[in-house]
């Protein structure tokens, strides 16, 4: 198992991962959605989504470091990274709305159902809408079904 390339190391090699682990991720939530497993399907597809973003992220390197400016401490080490450069290696899930904003298009629009895929796999399902806007399973599916598709479908335009 190779490990991810770090993005400040080799941008297109951590690209070419990062674009292949969000096509086996949604490969897996799919897999988990044909076997009634919405939540863990909602996992998967969120982590493909997640992966898919990265990749596309590291077109706009630069308009990421005017997002992020500053330097991030790696942990465990004394070395420093640019801040942006970390966010596109971790793409922590309360930084990817904003870099999807920067990404734009179907990407942000996009990353908005992810988040919601993403609070469902926590939550569950909720006919309230308090903790999860989908009222049951059957609605979470379809949406996690649609991020699955984006993914496949937008993965060749970030490679």
């Amino acid at each position: 198992m190779e490990g991810l390339p770090k993005p400040w190391l080799d941008l297109a090699r951590y690209r070419e991962v990062r674009l292949r682990e969000a096509r086996y991720e949604a490969e897996l939530a799919s897999e988990f959605l044909k076997n009634g497993l919405v939540r863990n399907a909602a996992g998967k597809a969120f982590q493909a989504w997640k992966a898919l973003v990265a990749a596309c992220a590291t077109r706009r390197v630069e308009e990421l470091k005017a997002a992020f400016p500053g330097t991030k401490r790696l942990r465990g080490s004394r070395r420093r990274v640019e801040r942006a450069m970390w966010v596109l290696a971790i793409m922590p899930t309360s930084t990817l709305k904003v870099v999807a904003q920067i990404i734009g298009g179907e990407v942000d629009l996009f990353t908005d159902k992810a988040l919601w895929v993403h609070e469902y796999q926590y939550n569950g399902p909720d006919p309230q809408g308090i903790l999860s806007p989908y009222p049951d399973d059957g609605a979470a599916a379809r949406d996690v079904a649609r991020l699955i598709e984006a993914v496949d479908r937008m993965a060749p335009a970030c490679g």
